[in-house]
């Protein structure tokens, strides 16, 4: 993956919470010279992510340090895997291991728990999505995560399309615009080259947005037995999306009413992190 600029200061800001005063411990214990090696292992199985940050904290902790990525990202492990080498100075290692794993661990877990959705779905024509529901500041790396996990990405800002939501269509009714009011609003406002989505609640709405125009319609905690009626009501018209409370016991059964996408937030905002840890050789 790309380090963008937004990445590296937060790489740059995560070394500074742990190491902005040195490290008491290393510093009192390892003499600077000692030369060694460390491995990252897996304590459980899981879908590796988050490598490229992980070794750019151990060069930006001491540039002489070698690294070597034994299991690219994407990649599943079992435990006792190991995943990534470095080598050099011992204090270095010793210094940069948290805050190195700590990328490591929570990427890998955002990947690891998409991946056990993907798998769930993987007979039908679903796809799972990501949501804006993420870490501050996490956002990219979380996404990239997700895609590791053998998931797609939803909208990565506010800017990437527009979603009517029921706060919009409430705050318009005001002013006396319907659904299709509010839909044609946006779409005359709209650049040609963005996409309107429109969340409903009910079949009817789905067929109000549909004619309205919506190019997708989020289907929001529907019954499985009204979003199928909902799915078929749009075919070869719109693209449907599947959201709300969605989880590892409920996504089997959406998938199978033949929507398109199915939003997860809990994948980015709820997901565990791997167990890794690090040892030295």
């Amino acid at each position: 993956m790309q380090l963008t600029p937004d990445i590296e200061k937060l790489i740059d800001l995560a070394i500074m919470e742990d190491y902005s005063m040195g490290d008491a411990t290393t510093d009192s214990l390892i003499p600077h010279e000692t030369i060694g090696s460390a491995t990252v292992v897996a304590d459980e199985g899981g879908v590796i992510a988050g490598l490229n940050p992980a070794v750019r904290i151990f060069q930006k902790m001491d540039p002489s340090l070698e690294t070597i990525i034994l299991i690219p990202d994407g990649s599943k492990v079992t435990k006792g895997d190991r995943i990534l080498e470095i080598n050099g100075y011992l204090s270095s290692i010793l210094t940069a291991e948290r805050t190195a794993l700590n990328f490591l661990r929570k990427l890998s877990g955002v990947a690891t728990e998409t991946s056990k959705y993907v798998d769930e779905i993987s007979h039908t024509n679903s796809r799972i999505v990501d949501t804006r529901k993420t870490t501050p500041g996490f956002r990219a790396l979380e996404k990239y995560a997700v895609r590791m996990g053998g998931g797609h990405n939803h909208r990565q800002n506010l800017s990437d399309g527009i979603l009517i939501k029921d706060n919009h269509v409430k705050t318009l009714k005001l002013e006396g615009l319907n659904l299709t009011g509010v839909i044609q609003k946006a779409k005359s406002n709209a650049s040609h080259t963005i996409k309107v989505e429109v969340e409903v609640e009910t079949v009817e709405q789905a067929v109000e947005a549909v004619s309205a125009g919506a190019d997708i319609i989020l289907l929001d905690n529907m019954s499985t037995q009204d979003m199928k009626k909902a799915v078929e009501s749009c075919l070869d018209k719109a693209v449907t999306e599947a959201s709300g409370g969605i989880n590892l016991k409920t996504v089997r059964s959406v998938a199978e009413t033949g929507v398109n996408l199915i939003s997860v937030g809990a994948i980015t905002h709820s997901a565990p992190n791997l167990d890794l840890s690090l040892d030295i050789d």
